[in-house]
């Protein structure tokens, strides 16, 4: 991992000893939720342990698990795939690396919109793969400078990777931007992996999920899971969807490495997709409330400005006014007021001088952080 992602950790890691030690630390740093995990899966996984269901399913997940997949897919796409379209993985970071197995040989350029989730680079190198950024600068809302993906297609290129919502900054990408992002990729042969797990969680605009634009089935992996939407990122259950020629590809992948998802889980993902069909309705209303919230006190506050993302859980702070490094910003933040947020510039240069904040906690944790960092910054002011 590069220094600026280490660094990041390491605020989370001193918050977390602060904790420890009985100080009163407000934890933004890790995409958690304050929300639980919906009861009807609770006691889906009760019963289905005691019914005996703990024996191996097939690697790219059992039917029933897949089935309810493929149903929300269409239903909220309009377009109609099955089972075998589906693999189940262990969260989506795990559909990530199957995609890049999958699709990725060494020496293969991969191009992804920055800021990105801090694994992507990894992701790709396990492949054998290069990652090319491209840049999404805070000038532009964080949305990706097309232009610029365009002139970084070279005859290496592969694929492209993104995530809408985006994964820190909460940019949903409009349908005209991912209509020429689809474009790319008819008009270069790529691959698009489509990272939709904050799907679900979209404020402003429409969450467009680029499989169903023109000639992308057949080119597009969608990749999504219950983390996010239905506060189950503990039960890591994901899924990648595909054209059935890559799915066979991935269930060989599953085969040599996963071998399956525990069998009572996805019986208990079942439940929750039939339940909550678009995720669980009083998360997606907070966390909302949460971003007016605080991004309206943050308008009051010297030196500091946020962007009021368009979709996910995170918000992003701009702490560049204040002169400090965002490590230097945020270290001094944890030590001092007990708050610890992410400095952002490990997911990309783009991300430079920001910090990201969770709205996983409380209101009242929320309204409290944003007090301690409105007291911060006046003393840096000074």
């Amino acid at each position: 991992m590069a220094d600026s992602v280490l660094e990041a950790w390491e605020i989370h890691q001193i918050a977390i000893e602060k904790r420890n030690r009985g100080d009163q630390v407000i934890l933004l740093t890790v995409g958690n939720t304050d929300f639980a995990s919906p009861k009807r899966a609770i006691a889906a996984v009760r019963q289905n342990l005691a019914a005996g269901r703990t024996h191996y399913s097939p690697s790219a997940g059992g039917r029933p698990l897949r089935e309810a997949i493929a149903r929300r897919h269409t239903r909220k796409t309009f377009q109609a795939i099955n089972a075998d379209q589906v693999m189940v993985t262990i969260g989506a970071q795990n559909a990530l690396l199957t995609a890049a197995l999958c699709l990725v040989e060494p020496g293969d350029q991969v191009l992804v919109p920055e800021p990105m989730y801090t694994t992507y680079p990894g992701t790709v190198a396990a492949a054998g793969g290069d990652i090319v950024s491209i840049r999404s600068p805070p000038g532009n809302r964080f949305h990706p400078l097309i232009n610029e993906m365009e002139a970084a297609i070279t005859p290496q290129t592969r694929a492209i990777f993104l995530s809408t919502p985006n994964n820190p900054t909460g940019a949903v990408y409009s349908r005209d931007e991912l209509l020429a992002i689809a474009a790319l990729c008819r008009n270069h042969n790529l691959w698009l992996v489509s990272d939709e797990v904050y799907g679900e969680l979209t404020y402003e605009g429409q969450h467009v999920s680029p499989c169903v634009l023109p000639g992308m089935a057949e080119r597009t992996i969608t990749i999504s899971s219950l983390s996010k939407s239905h506060a189950m990122a503990g039960w890591r259950l994901g899924w990648m969807i595909g054209p059935q020629e890559l799915v066979r590809h991935a269930g060989n992948v599953a085969l040599c490495s996963t071998y399956g998802i525990p069998t009572f889980l996805q019986d208990a993902g079942v439940v929750a997709l039939e339940q909550f069909p678009n995720g669980l309705p009083e998360l997606r209303a907070a966390y909302r409330r949460r971003r007016d919230q605080f991004c309206d006190y943050m308008e009051t506050v010297p030196l500091l400005s946020c962007y009021r993302p368009e979709g996910g859980m995170f918000i992003m702070l701009d702490a560049r006014a204040t002169g400090l490094s965002a490590y230097n910003f945020a270290k001094g933040l944890v030590l001092q007021e007990g708050v610890a947020i992410l400095p952002a510039d490990g997911f990309g240069e783009s991300a430079t001088g920001h910090l990201r904040i969770n709205l996983g906690a409380s209101d009242a944790e929320i309204e409290e952080a944003a007090l301690r960092l409105s007291h911060f910054a006046e003393q840096i002011a000074r």
